[in-house]
């Protein structure tokens, strides 16, 4: 399968597995990158030290292209950058934060460079900061995502109508058909986080992973616009979110309430109680556990099962 995403990425398959904190080391990274997919290093829940090393084993696993994804609003980016250009790293995801800030420096050592936007105007930002492909996330996705709450299938035709650039579509996609859907929109790639979180491979916790494969329809919500809107799986932790909300509690309380470390230790930890815990809309259609070379195999034979499906209509 060739399109100027995996031309661009030098991959087998437009499948790129998101950059989630906690849940995707070297071991999710390499494992989709010898699958044919791309690979991504989460370096947001590292400390410089730990992205070296993680860089490194990565490495050593696999000779297959993979990437680094950099939410650009978390601290030490400068440090994180510095370790990714030496590392000669060959493609960078940034997110979360002004594409302007590290696109030139990193393209200027040959570095590819892809941002996640969540919006036209984003996409537009980024394409006039020069990056090479760009990353459509809709507020299905999990994790931190957009204010505006734009679906998946309203805002990649939007940005594929009015932005000339390699296009990956991402949130609520996790199988053949919705690959195949958000192409038929103008996507030439996909990015999937959720659904490689229940791989072997990912670093998860399993508590995470049962609790993910237990919800329901409905159990993820997207809260706390107000600091970093984060979609998260409802447990007794977002229960006192809900609370602060409906007492009208101030941003400050919210804050502290949140404090630090709460990704970790739901999603790291197996904390089901005080955890956070960032999963997508799409946890309610997942039921197992599978090796991400499985996950992949069976995406991209149901994308050709639908391709099939389709021509026949």
């Amino acid at each position: 399968m060739k399109n100027r995403i995996t031309e661009l990425f030098s991959v087998k398959y437009p499948i790129i597995q998101a950059g989630m904190v906690w849940c995707s080391g070297w071991e999710l990274a390499s494992a989709v990158s010898n699958a044919g997919g791309l690979g991504i290093i989460g370096s947001g829940s590292m400390y410089p030290e730990i992205l070296k090393s993680q860089i490194q084993k990565c490495q050593a696993a696999t000779n297959q292209n993979f990437a680094v994804n950099v939410p650009l609003f978390y601290p030490d980016i400068d440090k994180h950058m510095e370790i990714i250009i030496k590392s000669k790293v060959p493609i960078v995801f940034t997110s979360a934060g002004n594409p302007n800030l590290w696109t030139k420096e990193l393209k200027k050592n040959g570095i590819i460079v892809v941002h996640v936007i969540s919006n036209l105007k984003f996409a537009i930002k980024a394409k006039n900061a020069g990056v090479d492909a760009i990353v459509a996330e809709g507020f299905e996705a999990g994790g931190h995502n957009g204010k505006e709450e734009l679906t998946t299938f309203c805002l990649v035709p939007l940005i594929k109508k009015n932005v000339d650039l390699p296009l990956i579509a991402a949130g609520g996609i996790g199988s053949g058909k919705t690959m195949l859907s958000a192409m038929v929109l103008g996507a030439e790639g996909v990015q999937i986080g959720s659904r490689f979180v229940l791989s072997h491979e990912s670093s998860a916790h399993i508590n995470f992973k049962k609790a993910i494969i237990n919800s329901k329809a409905g159990d993820t919500v997207l809260t706390l616009k107000e600091l970093t809107p984060v979609r998260l799986l409802k447990n007794p932790f977002y229960d006192k979110i809900e609370d602060a909300y409906l007492k009208n509690k101030s941003i400050e309380h919210l804050r502290e309430l949140l404090g630090r470390g709460r990704a970790k230790k739901g999603m790291f930890e197996g904390d089901m109680e005080s955890g956070e815990l960032e999963i997508g809309q799409i946890s309610a259609y997942l039921n197992r556990i599978l090796s991400a070379k499985e996950i992949i195999d069976e995406i991209m034979e149901e994308f050709k099962i639908s391709i099939k499906y389709i021509n026949e209509l």
